[in-house]
């Protein structure tokens, strides 16, 4: 009973943690003055590199249309460019050029913040952590493919 309760209490937490990087991704993309969606998007572009619309729209899980706006949108303020692929011109890639002004100082807050909890682990901890969010990561990006691909 007890570990039922335990596990009920962990899952609350985890809950509430996630909840809570959804919100203030929101927040943060909203004082940049861009959507979510918009600032998620850069965030892939700068982590992935360069890659093809429709790439980033399985990425964000887009249809055509919107990723199309999306691109459009981050273009036109300056954050990404499409280029010719260099294998096949016909293609388009989209590449990153820049970011939202002002994104650093909207994010540091939060990572002084967390800096200041992470300090609190001795390194052993770190490592742990630090391999659960990289294997989480590629676990929450295989559900949601598996989704995408179901529906």
């Amino acid at each position: 009973m007890s570990t039922t309760r335990g596990q009920a209490a962990a899952n609350q937490v985890y809950r509430r943690y996630l909840s809570a990087v959804m919100l203030h991704g929101h927040a943060a993309a909203k004082a940049c003055g861009l959507g979510a969606t918009d600032l998620y998007a850069l965030n892939i572009l700068e982590l992935a590199g360069a890659m093809t619309p429709g790439e980033l729209g399985a990425r964000t899980g887009l249809t055509t249309g919107p990723t199309t706006r999306l691109i459009d949108r981050l273009e036109e303020a300056g954050y990404v460019r499409r280029v010719p692929a260099a294998d096949d011109r016909r293609k388009v890639i989209v590449e990153p050029v820049g970011r939202p002004a002002g994104l650093d100082e909207v994010m540091a807050p939060v990572r002084r913040k967390v800096a200041e909890i992470l300090a609190g682990y001795p390194p052993e901890h770190l490592e742990v952590l630090f391999d659960y969010f990289d294997r989480a990561a590629g676990a929450y990006q295989e559900a949601a493919e598996q989704l995408r691909a179901g529906s």
